[in-house]
Formats: structure tokens, C-alpha cells, sequence
């Protein structure tokens, strides 16, 4: 039988097969040969082929950079901001600055850009949730990262966000880096062009440390970024030793001050939700929504780790400190039969869930007794870490069986009560298989 080499196959088939290769393997591969080497560097058949091969279902490869952007390096970059898709939560204080930060951001591929939404519980006493824009990244055709962000949430449709995105009508948005510190955590800060408007033209999308540009400087000479950095703290420097330096160090310390003034978007971090979604392991976690005590739509994370079981309000998960809503050490799930007591606690209750849009009359009593729901599992809950609180006789006055309850449907969604009231907030599900549920763009 005679047996065949890679080289006796046709160049489409080497292609083909190439595709299916990571960029570190067609690296290693390209070095056996010139010819091999020339052949991985096929930009618009081989790297093409391996962008529609991995994103083609999601996004539309041609009309990134309006297809004018070198596809090796579309790989390069949606490999890294493939990692954003998801849902991620703010992290840390709210600054000043940035009053309409969202607590919880969703991501998506848009068809030559990434799209980053604010999801935000709705008011009408439904289970919807709203959508609107938020930040909006792509790449120009030269493979410059163009990232704007929306401050202030005026615009409300994507389509209309993206036409002025892509149009340049963006001076009511903010340009900004998005910053990867590991893989579940950025850092949105605005973009050096805001401090330098001389470079805005320029500098899309870089980080500070990032910039190599070639720019007129403020006095008219040429020169690059850096430079200017370079001979402004140099000048600082000066101004502080030098006669009469008193007044120079003031005036550059009031030109800095200006500067700061400008900002339109203080550096705020956001951590990935991982697990937004239950499992048969736990069929508990995830990201769930349901009527608070506000009679409004509130959103909750229930998270599972080494300590039992524990779920907060996302608006709370900005801040360490937050409370949770409830929580336990024991994950145990009781099975259906249920004690007389277990039955009556539950039956004796109302629910707290939202009605149907539909039905105005209604909307403004979001709350109401419903049709028994199935119970298939109860889980004993507390509202607090702190479990032991002693009467005066040094008796706990704790119940010994938590001081509420989860009831499991069979459905897969549940409902959570405590003792002190006698209602149940039924959650329901907020994404189901990556896509999020009863959204409505507003």
C-alpha cells in the first residue's frame, strides 16, 4: 500500500485540516518548513476559517473591523473576550462619579461587536427583566480595540446605541479600557483619550501603559505619549526646585486638577458570576428573581461552598459586608412525606409572586394566594450567622430547626419563608441555557 505524507495532500485539505489546530500547535507546526511556515500565515483561509469555525454560530466574522481587520488577530482578541460572555457583577463601593453603575451586566456576541447590558428587575409587578445598553466593544479596521461606555443609560435600544457607535456620534458616551486581571475579573476604566483629547482621534481603546502613538504635543512639536508623561513630571519636578517655582508647581498642580475634572468615569471592577444557572448537584444555585418585601422584583444569587448554602440580593453584592438573605450549614434536602407540622406551615401561608402583565387589575397587589404548589424537597434555612441568641434564662431562643424554610418544587423553582411572617417568595429562574429570561429591551 503507499502511504501518503501531509505534503501530498491538496492545499485546500492541509487548510482544512490546519483549522482545527490551536494557535500554539499551527506555531510549533510552522516551523517545519518554509512551506508549511508560509502556509500558516494564510490569513484570509486559514485564520478565517478558524474564526468561523469557532464563532460563526455567534457573531458575523466579515463584518468585524468592516472587514478590513487582519482575522490572526480577530482570533487573538475574541479568544480573550470570549470569556466575557456571561453575567458579571459589580464589586466594590459605587463611586461618585459613576451613579448609574448596574450591579449586574450581562454578555453577549452582537454581530460585529461584544455587547454589555444592564439588567435591571422591572416595576410593573411582573417577572420582567429590563435590558438596556451599557457598554459596546469592537475593533476598527486597522485592529484598534473600540470600546464606549454609557454612563448615564439615556439611550435605551441597542440598535440606536450601536448606530452611534459606528457612526461616531459618541459624545454623549465614554471611551474606556476594559482590563483583564485574571479570568474572572475586569477593570473598566475611562480611556486615556479622555485625559488627552488631543489623542481622542487616536487612542481608542488602550490602556495607559499600553500606548506607543505619535501625536502632536500641546506646545506643537512632535512627539510620543510617553514623552509627554516623561516631560510633564519632569516639568513638575522642575517647577518644585527652581526660582519661582512656587507659583509654576501651583499653576500645574490647578492644569491636574482641571484634568481630574474631566473624568466621566472612575475605574470600577467587576468579578464573573460562574454558576448563574442550577444543576442536579445543586439545584438550588444560580440567579434567581422574585418579589421582595418592597413589592418589587428583586434579584438573588444563591451560591453554594464549603460552608453550606448562602443567597444575596445582587444589589447587596457590591458591598463585603452584605447580609444574606438566607442561609445554612445543611444542605440536607427532606423528601416528600412530610410531618402534619411540615404541611401545615406551608399550607398556612400566601405566596409572594408576580402575576401576569396581562392582568392590570391585579398588578398593584403583587401578592396573592395561589393554587397549591407540588413541594417535592423542604430545606430547614436561617436568616442570619448569628444562630445563637439567648433569653435571659440562657436559653436559646433560636428555633432548633432554623428559623425558616425552602420549599422545592418539582418543577425545579422554589419559594423561601421565615417564621416571624407568613408568606413565601417564590423565585423564579433568571437564564436558561446562557440566555436570560424575560428580557425586555426598554
Amino acid at each position: 500500500m503507499e502511504s501518503f505524507s501531509f505534503s501530498d495532500f491538496p492545499e485546500d485539505v492541509q487548510l482544512t485540516v490546519l483549522s482545527f489546530l490551536s494557535p500554539k500547535e499551527i506555531a510549533t507546526f510552522a516551523c517545519t518548513s518554509k512551506r508549511f511556515g508560509s502556509l500558516c500565515k494564510s490569513d484570509d483561509r486559514l485564520w478565517y476559517s478558524m474564526c468561523e469555525r469557532r464563532w460563526g454560530a455567534e457573531t458575523q466574522i466579515k463584518k468585524w473591523g468592516d472587514g478590513k481587520i487582519a482575522y490572526k488577530l480577530l482570533y487573538k482578541t475574541l479568544s480573550e473576550w470570549e470569556n466575557l460572555i456571561g453575567f458579571w457583577r459589580r464589586s466594590g463601593g459605587q463611586p461618585a462619579v459613576n451613579f448609574s453603575s448596574p450591579p449586574l451586566i450581562f454578555f453577549e456576541w452582537g454581530p460585529s461587536f461584544l455587547a454589555g447590558s444592564r439588567v435591571s428587575p422591572s416595576h410593573d409587578g411582573t417577572y420582567n427583566v429590563l435590558k438596556s445598553p451599557f457598554l459596546w466593544m469592537s475593533l476598527s479596521p486597522d485592529g484598534e480595540m473600540v470600546n464606549f461606555l454609557q454612563p448615564n443609560g439615556e439611550v435605551r435600544l441597542w440598535d440606536d446605541f450601536v448606530k452611534c457607535c459606528q457612526l461616531g456620534f459618541v459624545e454623549d458616551f465614554v471611551s474606556v479600557n476594559v482590563n483583564f486581571m485574571g479570568g474572572c475579573h475586569v477593570l473598566v476604566e475611562e480611556n486615556y483619550s479622555s485625559f488627552y483629547p488631543e489623542y481622542r482621534s487616536i487612542v481608542l481603546g488602550k490602556s495607559p501603559s499600553l500606548l506607543n502613538l505619535n501625536s502632536r504635543t500641546e506646545d506643537g512639536g512632535e512627539g510620543s505619549s510617553e514623552e509627554c508623561l516623561v516631560t510633564e513630571m519632569y516639568t513638575q519636578l522642575a517647577n518644585k526646585i527652581s526660582p519661582g517655582g512656587e507659583r509654576a508647581w501651583r499653576k500645574q498642580r490647578k492644569k491636574e486638577k482641571e484634568r481630574q475634572g474631566r473624568r466621566r468615569w472612575e475605574p470600577e471592577h467587576f468579578v464573573k458570576i460562574l454558576d448563574f444557572s442550577p444543576t442536579p448537584a445543586r439545584p438550588l444555585q444560580g440567579l434567581w428573581k422574585g418579589i421582595c418585601d418592597d413589592i418589587n422584583l428583586d434579584f438573588y444569587l444563591v451560591a453554594y461552598d464549603a460552608g453550606g448554602i448562602i443567597c444575596r440580593r445582587v444589589s447587596d453584592l457590591s458591598s463585603g459586608s452584605a447580609a444574606p438573605v438566607f442561609w445554612t450549614s445543611n444542605t440536607t434536602l427532606i423528601k416528600f412525606p412530610f410531618s402534619p407540622d411540615e404541611e401545615y406551615l406551608y399550607d398556612s401561608r400566601v405566596h409572594r409572586r408576580a402575576l401576569a402583565a396581562a392582568n392590570p387589575i391585579h398588578c398593584q397587589h403583587p401578592w396573592r394566594e395561589t393554587e397549591d404548589e407540588v413541594v417535592s424537597h423542604i430545606m430547614y434555612i436561617n436568616s442570619s450567622y448569628d444562630l445563637v441568641v439567648r433569653d435571659s434564662s440562657g436559653i436559646s431562643a433560636n428555633p432548633p430547626q432554623g428559623e425558616g424554610r425552602i420549599w422545592q418544587y418539582k418543577d425545579g423553582t422554589f419559594g423561601f419563608g421565615f417564621f416571624w411572617d407568613n408568606f413565601i417568595i417564590d423565585l423564579k429562574c433568571m437564564v436558561e441555557d446562557g440566555c436570560l429570561l424575560d428580557a425586555v429591551e426598554v
